[in-house]
């Protein structure tokens, strides 16, 4: 049997392996939003065991039952010699009758988890249970709770991205509308979003949370100030009526001119029966004038309404904190909603066929919101990668012709991708310097040609021309001789030669 001592020992050395585990955890650096989930469950297995290992170990030094002093005294005592060789002779017939008992310490345990962090195995690296439309963590999954919405009477039907903005915004439904289906469909989406949170950000101190909005709801909703819960007037036991002055009427006749209507606001008021004929109801009313205290038989009976509006009110507080948590689990959940809904988006931009198409090819939601473990998104058509690292979207793809290629004989048959890359690429370095290799200047004229044939072609064109069109002075050139005659330059130098002028 293991002594309290011995028990107290392992403790200890429990509880620094687990901090040090923790501490190479949390240093341990992580590459994917997958991997930060599993490190924070791993992380909230060793503090759960660390806090455990702790509560024992106060246990045992608080000594309720006093076995550890009777062993400390029994080994610090006189007969302390004696009581080390019963122990190990407990010892040696424990191995003599078990001689192949092999003792692990407790380091193989933690070197198993830093090798398991290292190299994780199947079971290893989906330590939660998501959804496929959750992406392991980085989506909402409220298609559930939308369709409990929708189904809710009284309330505007929205679209899932609509819902996806507005689905914390319990504060606009009117409170004639909240009833006890509306509290269900409440008590559904607080139990998702607690749930999710717990899976996603299991260091979190729900309950902790949860006690701090109960606090803050009380206060509000004693002040009437808390959403959607305006204060009601009045209390539950004011009389409804108007009292009436009964020295003005000396017979139950003029009273009963006054009407029925006056007549029970005024029974009303003082808290009397108000059932009855004209007649009744005035001399009831009458009977009470210059009378300190009212017969017990002309009272109204105390009606079963008030305990029914006391659970109402109850009723209606409970629903008011359901809302107080929504909105708090919202509030922590807002990075998570935006990505959510930015999702969805992209996802409802994609055609029926190229949905068809990724289902084909073994694509799922989780597959495309999460990278692959060496950090190369997943990308079974080769797409151009967007501002954010990620594939865009195939049908911006089409969009643009990136589906399209165009080769460039002149850039070396380097190939460009969708008609804007290649409407640039003549007025970029590449081409500028496959012209400047074949002597021809990149101007205009040798827009969208890409063979070097064709622009050799051409070039020798545009130097025909060039020559054609350039002034010549010897042909061009007019001059005039002495008797008015216009003739070119090189006529009259010749004629000047001669001395024929």
């Amino acid at each position: 049997m293991e002594t309290i001592l011995e028990q107290q020992r392992r403790y200890h050395e429990e509880r620094e392996r687990l901090m040090d585990a923790m501490v190479k955890e949390m240093l341990h650096k992580k590459s994917s939003y997958r991997e930060q989930i599993n490190s924070d469950h791993r992380l909230k297995i060793l503090l759960d065991q660390y806090m455990e290992s702790t509560n024992k170990l106060k246990e045992l030094y608080e000594d309720k039952d006093g076995i550890r002093k009777e062993e400390v005294a029994a080994l610090s005592g006189p007969n302390e010699f004696s009581e080390f060789y019963s122990r190990l002779k407990a010892i040696k017939e424990f191995y003599r009758r078990i001689p192949n008992e092999i003792s692990v310490p407790m380091s193989v345990e933690f070197e198993e988890l830093a090798k398991l962090r290292e190299n994780p195995t199947e079971d290893s690296i989906n330590l939660v249970d998501f959804t496929d439309e959750e992406g392991y963590g980085k989506y909402l999954d409220l298609h559930e709770c939308y369709e409990k919405y929708i189904n809710l009477r009284g309330v505007e039907k929205v679209d899932y991205i609509t819902y996806l903005t507005m689905f914390d915004h319990l504060y606009e439904i009117p409170k004639e509308r909240k009833t006890s289906e509306y509290r269900r469909y409440v008590e559904m989406l607080l139990n998702y979003l607690y749930d999710y949170i717990q899976r996603i950000k299991p260091l979190l101190d729900i309950d902790a949370e949860i006690e701090t909005v109960q606090k803050e709801f009380n206060t509000q909703w004693e002040n009437g100030t808390f959403p959607g819960w305006p204060k009601e007037t009045g209390s539950v036991l004011t009389n409804v009526g108007a009292h009436l002055d009964l020295s003005a009427f000396s017979s139950s006749e003029e009273l009963a001119s006054l009407g029925l209507d006056r007549l029970k606001s005024a029974l009303m008021a003082l808290g009397l029966k108000c059932g009855g004929t004209l007649e009744e109801r005035a001399q009831r009313l009458f009977s009470t004038k210059g009378k300190k205290s009212l017969d017990p038989n002309l009272l109204a009976k105390s009606k079963p309404g008030k305990s029914a509006r006391n659970k109402d009110l109850e009723r209606q507080r409970d629903i008011g904190f359901l809302e107080a948590q929504v909105y708090k689990l919202a509030e922590i959940l807002s990075d998570q909603r935006a990505a959510t809904k930015e999702n969805v988006q992209r996802k409802q931009a994609r055609t029926g066929e190229e949905r068809g198409e990724s289902d084909a090819e073994g694509s799922s939601s989780a597959s495309e919101a999460e990278e692959d473990d060496d950090g190369v998104p997943y990308n079974p058509k080769n797409l151009p990668l967007g501002w954010d690292g990620k594939p865009i979207p195939y049908w911006l793809y089409k969009l643009h012709g990136l589906n399209i290629s165009y080769n460039c004989e002149i850039c070396g048959n380097f190939i460009y991708k969708g008609p804007k890359a290649f409407q640039r690429h003549f007025a970029e370095w590449r081409h500028a310097h496959g012209m400047r290799c074949l002597g021809i200047p990149n101007t205009a004229h040798f827009a969208n040609v890409t063979q070097i044939e064709d622009a050799l072609a051409l070039w020798e064109k545009l130097k025909t021309l060039k020559h054609e069109e350039r002034w010549q002075p010897e042909q061009e050139e007019e001059y005039e001789d002495s008797l008015g005659n216009v003739v070119n330059r090189k006529t009259y130098q010749d004629l000047k030669r001669q001395g024929l002028l």
